[in-house]
């Protein structure tokens, strides 16, 4: 059996830690398995890095800071090839552009081309443990490039989808997927099966265990995933395309997103193509709407507001301030202070009254929604940020706790 592991920073994040994985990949090597190991940076080291690159240039280049970045995860790879070594076993550690994962040239947020196999499968059939620096890869012109957040999940699952493996397996802090916070919501439950829509959802909707890119690849080629986590020897949560209980469970889970901002566009002239322009203007700046709503307000104008991650307001504020003019509106307001509530399920597009029982849950706290937004297997609330934790804990009593 090939099976490819992914082991997070902070499952590596000290020697002890180093020490438990390595048991946990040699207790898989043990058993006759083909072992394909992808390790983040330890702990905080890629937030300590960006530091020192600060001190240094407040605004490097993009390039020398993905030659920076990619050396936290080669020193991962490296303690552990060490420790496996101590232990005696046969092992290798392999950087990005030894394992030949080919990107495109977008410093910061490259994305995977291909994963060329060859040194991957010369390896293993020499019978070693191959260890992966996640999070990077190597462009056209043999640079370094990093895959941005999230990116060592994705490493795994591309490895996995190109070695065809039989399991790919992501180790967190964790012992699964849960259907809320369990540090937020002590009555979270930990759900045996996910579909890959689902944690697609929950992923786009805030919840940390997964970074969306690598669900969606993981879709798109079939791999079937297990988060579990790598301090607690437990079974985890599979994510794949069909869950025996698809339909039984309405809601899966209830994510929360804090990290968001509300642009409004004030006075937007009442006419075909404004709407456009004011969306256009944001997304040639690069920057990813999420929510939108507009309301009349007079005659002849429109207020329009939408959502973006809070990292990208001030660059959206810009890029609208920028075609004020053109456009024709009035001004801009920005809102930092509100957070983004969902409840994802696949079984919500065949059930009745699901809004009404979260909209429920939030008039019973008295917390106001400022937008909705919804589709099959999913409904999205904004809402004051300082509510955010209180509303996930009384729409999770609604449907798992009551």
């Amino acid at each position: 059996m090939l099976i490819v592991q992914k082991f997070g920073g902070s499952s590596v994040a000290d020697v002890g830690r180093i020490r438990n994985v390595a048991g946990i990949i040699a207790e898989s090597y043990l058993l006759g398995n083909e072992t394909v190991v992808v390790l983040s940076a330890q702990g905080d080291t890629t937030d300590e890095l960006l530091e020192k690159a600060a001190e240094i240039n407040p605004a490097p280049s993009k390039r020398e800071l993905d030659m920076l970045l990619a050396t936290g995860e080669q020193q991962s790879i490296a303690l552990m090839a060490m420790c496996l070594e101590g232990m005696g076993l046969p092992v290798v550690s392999l950087t990005g552009w030894q394992v030949g994962v080919r990107t495109d040239a977008n410093y910061g947020t490259a994305r995977i081309r291909r994963v060329d196999t060859e040194r991957l499968r010369r390896e293993l059939d020499k019978k070693r443990i191959v260890l992966v620096a996640g999070f990077q890869g190597v462009n056209k012109f043999d640079d370094y490039t990093t895959l941005g957040r999230g990116g060592s999940d994705t490493t795994a699952v591309a490895l996995a989808a190109a070695l065809h493996a039989d399991r790919c397996q992501i180790f967190t802090d964790v012992e699964g997927v849960y259907t809320a916070d369990p540090r937020k919501v002590p009555g979270a439950r930990k759900l045996e099966e996910i579909t890959y829509d689902e944690m697609l959802e929950l992923a786009s909707m805030g919840a940390q265990v997964l970074m969306n890119r690598s669900v969606q690849l993981a879709k798109r080629y079939g791999v079937e995933l297990e988060v579990l986590s790598s301090l607690v020897r437990a079974p985890g949560t599979k994510v794949k395309e069909v869950t025996k209980n698809m339909e039984e469970m309405k809601v899966t889970g209830i994510a929360k997103d804090d990290k968001v901002a509300r642009l409004t566009a004030v006075g937007v002239p009442d006419r075909p193509g404004s709407a456009f322009k004011v969306l256009n203007a944001v997304s040639r700046a690069g920057i990813n709407v999420d929510m939108i709503i507009q309301a009349d307000t007079t005659a002849s104008t429109n207020d329009m507001s939408f959502t973006v991650a809070e990292a990208d307001a001030d660059a959206a504020y810009k890029a609208l301030t920028d075609r004020q003019a053109a456009i024709g509106f009035d001004h801009v307001t920005v809102d930092k202070s509100i957070a983004k509530v969902s409840v994802v399920g696949a079984g919500m597009m065949s059930s009745v009254g699901i809004a009404s029982l979260v909209f429920e849950a939030l008039n019973d706290e008295h917390i106001n929604i400022q937008m909705i937004n919804s589709s099959e297997v999913k409904i999205s609330c904004v809402i004051d940020a300082a509510s955010a934790d209180r509303a996930v804990a009384a729409i999770h009593r609604k449907f798992f706790e009551t």
